[in-house]
């Protein structure tokens, strides 16, 4: 016999019937189960005459009982908004996904308010963070998202991103060879790998380090409307958002701009002022995201005790400096420089040297002092 969440699932899979239509429906009705098997007449008035007769023709085609088949064939789980492992983050957001579904580690999704606060305060439970940016990275962006998205994971953080080409998949993977956890929400159904260039990704993602997860039917390919709205699951998943490179149009904005909304914290990496991969990072500055130039900025915005961190950091030997880094060492090794006396010496330009020191910063390798100046970090 059919319960009440098959119902939900049913018309999860009906393309016409999205969060505020369904949640109408379950108000005017009572039940999924009733507005299911609700007369035509009944679902005009609540649908309009268009949508509620393509709605009857597809539930007279619809079996639920092939569709859960295929879902257990598929190694596919889904929650709906009442399931009490439903992650109450989400739950908070305008319109959540009235369902979920899940492909892979289904339990890192369990998570609470209590367990994120406690985790925050009394390091149990767990934490969550999206780190999204660019498609078209640069190598700095390439290598701030790995070494901030390495010290977040060091520090128990789950990875939240969207699977895309650049920082997103850059966070996944980095997650992944460091043994941590992370999530991938898809504009498209889970049992689908968009884009294929991650098909290696996505199969490690559901083999054992995290989850994929949408609120899209089996089959489902991406469109155009579906990305912005998985971008409000991955702000909605998230305790806050870490953008660390992408253009002033760029879509990980709108995963920021649903944290701000939310009132969850946002974080930008500033970039050289002459890459337009920068512009994203500064507007959201702009806007009231904090500024981070290290792993410890977050930490401390988000008041995590970690010591972890701090030893990576300490740890740190000159063999893990490239050769411009050792340069810039070697020059900082007696007294501390002013940038225009350091790009002099080096010979490189003022966005070369700019880029080097902004990663020199989040290595732990140097810090900034006032007036333009930076020293080796003691």
């Amino acid at each position: 016999m059919l319960d009440e969440r098959n119902y939900w699932l049913s018309f999860s899979v009906f393309s016409g019937i999205g969060p505020i239509r369904f949640k109408k429906l379950l108000l005017r009705f009572g039940s999924a189960k009733d507005a299911w098997g609700a007369p035509k007449s009944d679902l005009t008035k609540a649908l309009g005459e268009k949508l509620a007769e393509k709605f009857d023709r597809f539930r007279l085609e619809f079996s639920i009982q092939d569709y859960a088949r295929r879902l257990l064939r598929e190694g596919v789980s889904f929650l709906i908004l009442t399931d009490k492992e439903y992650p109450e983050l989400l739950s908070q957001i305008k319109n959540p996904p009235f369902l979920l579904y899940v492909k892979g580690d289904m339990k890192i999704l369990n998570q609470s308010m209590k367990q994120v606060q406690d985790r925050v305060q009394n390091d149990n439970g767990r934490r969550y963070i999206a780190v999204v940016g660019t498609r078209k990275t640069s190598q700095y962006g390439r290598e701030v998202t790995k070494i901030l998205t390495e010290q977040l994971v060091a520090n128990g953080f789950v990875i939240v991103s969207g699977l895309a080409i650049g920082i997103d998949a850059i966070s996944h993977k980095t997650a992944i060879e460091n043994n941590g956890k992370t999530m991938a929400v898809l504009g498209c159904g889970v049992d689908c790998c968009f884009p294929k260039e991650n098909q290696g990704l996505y199969n490690s993602i559901i083999n054992g380090n995290g989850c994929v997860i949408s609120e899209y039917p089996l089959g489902q390919l991406p469109t155009k409307g579906s990305f912005p709205s998985r971008n409000r699951i991955i702000a909605g998943l998230s305790m806050a958002v870490l953008v660390t490179e992408g253009a002033e149009d760029s879509g990980a904005l709108i995963t920021a701009d649903y944290c701000l909304k939310l009132g969850r914290r946002v974080f930008a990496v500033p970039g050289p002022i002459t890459s337009g991969n920068s512009k994203g990072p500064f507007k959201l500055l702009s806007k009231g995201a904090k500024l981070v130039t290290k792993g410890e900025d977050i930490l401390r915005e988000l008041k995590v005790k970690s010591e972890k961190l701090k030893i990576k950091v300490q740890n740190l030997q000159v063999k893990d400096a490239t050769e411009e880094e050792l340069k810039i060492l070697k020059l900082l090794q007696n007294e501390p420089l002013h940038f225009d006396e350091l790009a002099r010496r080096t010979g490189l330009d003022s966005a070369r040297i700019g880029s080097i020191l902004s990663l020199m910063e989040i290595k732990g390798m140097v810090k900034g002092l006032e007036a333009g100046l930076f020293s080796i970090t003691s």
